[in-house]
């Protein structure tokens, strides 16, 4: 019995450890009350992947699946970039839009003519594995910066949201894994948001 107890114990701290944080770390989000529209705009720029920087680990996996199968290396390079505009920015848009509406609000991309600007930026990317007897899943960390459409430069308000949770499993589809933690930072972000008096 108190192995079980001490089992489920290090389960739950195990949970608390990987659990996504979501924090306001620089302004305010006075400005978004009554908000209707956002542009949304992406940015991948600096990123980290795992312990690599994107750049590296890019060429790193490339090479890896072009040895076991000539070709499937650069194939999976494109869906790299490709899988953002296919599978992760819309699954951002889809879970943020669906808590967003009840308050008739929307966030779209090249929405120019609202006043407001939320660049996500993914600084960290955990891609998991799956070798089949074992599997992790994947993770990424965004920041939601604010600005004005008209004056991107001046940062109205920063969220910084960490270990947003993916999938596990997926075989050599690192995509299937990451869209999901995209879905969660949507879903998340967009209730920090309205639980912070936004839209409303």
């Amino acid at each position: 019995m108190k192995k079980l107890l001490l089992a489920i114990a290090v389960i739950f701290l195990a949970g608390n450890i990987q659990a996504q944080r979501i924090k306001l770390v620089d302004g305010n989000l006075k400005f978004l009350k009554g908000v209707k529209d956002l542009n949304l705009e992406y940015t991948y720029n600096d990123m980290k992947v795992g312990k690599y920087s994107e750049a590296d680990y890019v060429a790193k996996k490339t090479e890896e699946y072009n040895k076991k199968e000539a070709g499937r290396g650069d194939k999976w390079a494109n869906m790299w970039v490709e899988d953002r505009e296919k599978r992760f920015e819309p699954r951002f848009e889809l879970l943020f839009n669906k808590y967003i509406a009840k308050y008739d609000a929307v966030a779209e991309q090249s929405n120019n003519d609202a006043e407001y600007t939320m660049i996500l930026q993914t600084y960290f990317t955990e891609p998991g594995y799956y070798i089949g007897i074992s599997s992790a899943p994947a993770s990424v960390n965004c920041k939601a910066i604010f600005v004005k459409t008209s004056d991107p430069n001046t940062v109205l308000a920063k969220i910084d949201i960490k270990k947003s949770p993916g999938r596990a499993g997926a075989g050599w589809d690192t995509g299937e894994r990451i869209k999901e933690a995209y879905a969660k930072a949507g879903k998340e972000l967009a209730k920090f948001l309205i639980k912070n008096k936004a839209f409303k």
